[in-house]
């Protein structure tokens, strides 16, 4: 048993005030109470403890080339979002399975210092180089999966069902290492990375589609009608305007929209980026229960677009964050690019609302919370509950924004106004993995991830 205290704790009806919350020795609550005078914890007494962060998508290796595709020198240069996809395609060729695993363990120890507790990893480098399947089917899941565990947050593996190069297209040699051809090869990839992640009890599994054009559009119907029922459905979907023009010319229709026609969304789907949608698209994904996975520091470095927030809360819609090719890692830092992008291009500020919460930080921090873990199967409303895993973001309370600060303003001072200086520590299933900032492991997985990065030769 271990007790953890904190000057200030958020629950869904507000702030508690010197709460303590102890474990168990799996790392869940077995306690949670408030003191008039509390003594000092481990953390100090002015620590503030928010749910720990949903990183409802993930593509854990495009983090070795974060940074890379910024220089636009002639016409071999990624300039938009077709040339950055072939920088990519030259990382995924590259790495073999112990690069993987460091590439991974290195990424999510990033994620636990700015407090993600768990993460959606949309993982389709499956084959080796030649395009061969390993004897493990699922070899390269099973790394992520020991990445996870290595770093300590919980993760969903989403073995992603790659089949086509486009729109009634077959699939290039560049993208050879992502391809099951049929829906019985998809499957039985499910099901290997199902059991590997048997190996972790922080690791589940969900069924993830790339997209409408890397999947024969019926055989993504045939999934979600006749694929496990109980497990999350991503899919990416509506990215590029291009995607949206080949769709139309493919099927008659817009990719939301043969979606919304042809699957039975619910609140287990997840529909990534979405960026370009009609009005008509907006409300039906909004009144389907489907949620959004919105990853704005991606979508603003590839120059994706901007996600119709305001209709879409409007309309009841669910969203969470992701941080997709990981050129930004501050869940904080997602929440903002979010909600400016909205005003700019609404000219109002108040982004962040609903009828029942005015103040948009303490909105933000719900959308994040409750929708990132419906994309990692956790239907928890709760933010912290007896019963369940303890994952907190802890945060420096003597910082000057936040020393003095009242209960109403609390949230939207950290959603509006943090850095990473205020993010103290990360604890994930009752564990202390990130203290005054640098994850308990740090030396030891940067040293790794350096080794691998000159091997790779990438940067």
């Amino acid at each position: 048993m271990k007790t953890y205290k904190f000057k200030k704790l958020l629950q869904n009806s507000g702030w508690l005030t010197n709460a303590s919350i102890t474990v168990d020795d799996k790392g869940n609550i077995v306690d949670i109470s408030t003191s008039e005078n509390q003594d000092p914890s481990f953390f100090g007494e002015h620590s503030i403890a928010i749910p720990g962060f949903q990183n409802a998508h993930s593509h854990a290796f495009q983090y070795a080339m974060a940074g890379l595709a910024e220089r636009h020198e002639g016409t071999e240069n990624p300039d938009d979002f077709w040339g950055w996809r072939e920088a990519m395609y030259q990382l995924a060729l590259s790495m073999n399975p112990d690069q993987m695993e460091a590439i991974a363990t290195m990424l999510y120890s990033e994620m636990a210092r700015h407090g993600y507790t768990n993460v959606a990893e949309f993982h389709y480098v499956h084959h080796d180089k030649d395009g061969k399947p390993y004897d493990n089917l699922a070899e390269m899941g099973s790394r992520l999966v020991a990445a996870a565990k290595s770093a300590g947050i919980g993760i969903t593996l989403c073995p992603i069902f790659y089949q086509k190069g486009g729109f009634g297209l077959p699939p290039n040699d560049r993208q050879r290492r992502f391809i099951s051809a049929t829906i019985d090869e998809y499957l039985k990839l499910l099901e290997a990375s199902k059991a590997a992640c048997n190996h972790y009890e922080q690791a589940n599994i969900a069924i993830g589609i790339h997209s409408m054009r890397g999947v024969e559009p019926t055989d993504i119907a045939e999934v979600a009608k006749s694929g496990p029922q109980d497990i999350p459905f991503h899919i990416h979907v509506s990215e590029q305007l291009k995607e949206i023009e080949d769709s139309i010319a493919y099927l008659g229709k817009r990719p939301v929209e043969w979606l919304l026609d042809n699957v039975a969304l619910n609140e287990r789907s997840h529909l990534v980026h979405a960026t370009h949608l009609t009005d008509e698209e907006t409300v039906g994904i909004a009144k389907s229960g489907a949620n959004v996975v919105i990853c704005p520091s991606t979508e603003g470095n590839l120059g994706d677009g901007l996600f119709p927030l305001r209709k879409y809360q409007e309309e009841g819609g669910k969203w969470s964050i992701g941080t997709d090719s990981h050129i930004g890692l501050n869940p904080l830092e997602e929440l903002r690019i979010l909600d400016y992008g909205q005003r700019l291009i609404t000219h109002k500020r108040n982004t962040y609302f609903s009828p029942k919460q005015a103040d948009g930080g303490t909105y933000a921090l719900e959308m994040a919370t409750i929708a990132g873990r419906k994309a990692m199967n956790n239907f928890e409303h709760e933010y912290f509950k007896i019963g369940a895993p303890f994952n907190a973001c802890i945060l420096d309370g003597t910082h000057p924004l936040l020393v003095s600060c009242s209960d109403k303003s609390l949230a939207s001072t950290i959603v509006y106004a943090s850095d990473s200086a205020m993010q103290k520590a990360t604890i994930s299933h009752g564990r202390l993995i990130v203290e005054n900032g640098r994850h308990t492991k740090q030396n030891e997985i940067r040293n790794t991830f350096g080794e691998i990065m000159r091997e790779l030769g990438s940067r």
